[in-house]
């Protein structure tokens, strides 16, 4: 089966960035977010490849205002325009979940516009700032589906972000102990979903 043009100038991720970023047994300081939008119509998806790719947090390492990945991905989602008659899935596969903040700014987002159905897809469960439970509760109550990367995400992101072109025979190479972390996360994650207190 030949293969299709390239969609034009859609940057891939290093492999070493998304290893180092990715890896649910590290603490990167930077948080990565690959999104993909899909268009929804009856029972089928249409993938939008225009509006694939990936960004990362600005950080004050980088001499710049801090900024999480999250609301520079609503920035960029509010540049598309999608056409509010129509009804989209974004998916998101990030390298940490989101904080309080960011988790309000994801619910008012998804609260203002009801044609788009969030998916979030975490490698790390980022539990540095306190309320961090609620902030996931309420993307659960918003709508939004949230679970922990498991190899078959970790697989997919490898296939469908990161560069590795010259080597397309490489399968995504897991790190040792993989899919006992993403199980123990998952579940981690399950009892702060279920647990109505803070």
């Amino acid at each position: 089966m030949a293969a299709g043009p390239a969609p034009e100038a859609r940057l891939l991720m290093d492999k070493q960035t998304f290893l180092d970023n990715f890896s649910n047994l590290d603490y990167p300081r930077k948080t990565y977010l690959c999104y993909e939008v899909e268009l929804l119509v009856g029972e089928n998806s249409i993938p939008l490849d225009e509006y694939k790719g990936f960004l990362h947090n600005k950080g004050a390492d980088m001499g710049l205002e801090r900024c999480h990945a999250e609301p520079i991905f609503l920035e960029r989602m509010a540049s598309w325009n999608l056409d509010t008659e129509l009804h989209y899935r974004i998916t998101v596969f990030i390298s940490w979940s989101p904080c309080p903040d960011c988790a309000d700014e994801l619910v008012k987002f998804l609260r203002e516009n009801r044609h788009v159905n969030l998916r979030i897809f975490a490698a790390r469960i980022y539990d540095y700032l306190q309320g961090y439970e609620a902030g996931l509760r309420a993307l659960k109550a918003a709508g939004t589906d949230v679970a922990m990367m498991t190899f078959q995400e970790f697989e997919y992101c490898w296939n469908n972000f990161v560069d590795h072109q010259q080597d397309e025979d490489t399968p995504f190479p897991p790190w040792d102990n993989l899919v006992a972390r993403s199980e123990e996360l998952s579940q981690r994650l399950e009892g702060i979903l279920q647990n109505q207190e803070d």
